[in-house]
């Protein structure tokens, strides 16, 4: 199989030119109300990808469609090769079941703005349940690994605290750890800093900073944090009134665009 040279953060790294997920003509409306309209995206191992554009333009939907959180109106999505909505039954694609539902996003983690932590159990609780019950994992391993990502986005040292006794940022770093610990091929952010005082939004974009650089998931990234989106993405995704209206490279779309809809959607973003 051929391969796809691209740069990430200064390191050049190769992907295979096969997509982990390809959106194909996928459309999604609340009532009458059309979100998506006709969504075309491939997004390879590896690979960081930033989905930015005004409120309503589509950009959470994207990746709740991908999470299984909605589903879509029309069109195909496939996670390695597999129709995540649709399954064969009988020589016919029918809609997918909870159980195939289940299986082909399991490779697949997601942040959340508000973090959904359980605030009746500890955050080593937090990163240990879905690993033991859902996956049925051994205890004992899950913890060693929870133990090792709570550490690693600096939480170590409050293993048995709950929620509620920690700031907004340390919320989302358990967010993410707990995400980390299910060993996701692609990892969803949607919009993780947003609900975030100013003064704890650094610590967090720092966390997945070290995400996106150390590992090699892929990850999307829908984001008002542009700065951000130019150091860590591979590729950039422009919504406007649901349909990608510019894609490219970080420094295409956020330096050198010459839509003038991403421009003058930039310029609020942009110091004086």
């Amino acid at each position: 199989m051929s391969e796809t040279l691209v740069k990430n953060n200064d390191k050049k790294i190769l992907l295979n030119t096969e997509p982990i997920v390809q959106y194909r003509d996928v459309t999604k409306s609340f009532g009458d109300v059309q979100i998506l309209k006709g969504i075309n995206l491939d997004i390879h191992p590896g690979e960081k990808v930033a989905v930015i554009g005004p409120s309503g333009s589509g950009k959470t939907t994207i990746i709740r469609l991908l999470m299984t959180l909605e589903e879509p109106t029309s069109g195909d999505i496939l996670v390695n090769g597999k129709n995540l909505w649709k399954m064969d039954k009988g020589g016919t694609q029918v809609r997918a079941n909870e159980k195939h539902l289940r299986e082909v996003r399991g490779d697949i983690g997601m942040v959340f703005q508000h973090f959904n932590l359980f605030p009746h159990m500890t955050i080593l609780e937090n990163c240990m349940s879905a690993p033991v019950h859902v996956k049925k994992e051994n205890k004992e391993e899950v913890r060693e690994r929870s133990i090792k990502m709570l550490d690693r986005v600096g939480l170590g040292n409050k293993l048995d605290f709950y929620p509620s006794q920690l700031s907004g940022g340390q919320k989302q770093r358990v967010a993410m750890a707990r995400a980390l610990v299910m060993r996701p091929k692609i990892m969803l952010f949607d919009e993780v800093t947003s609900a975030l005082d100013p003064e704890l939004v650094g610590e967090v974009l720092e966390v997945i900073r070290d995400i996106a650089i150390n590992d090699e998931m892929a990850m999307v990234l829908v984001t008002h944090e542009m700065d951000f989106a130019l150091d860590v993405a591979d590729k950039v995704l422009f919504l406007d009134q649901g349909v990608i209206a510019e894609q490219g490279t970080a420094s295409e779309v956020l330096e050198h665009s010459e839509n003038e809809r991403v421009q003058s959607f930039l310029k609020r973003f942009r110091r004086v």
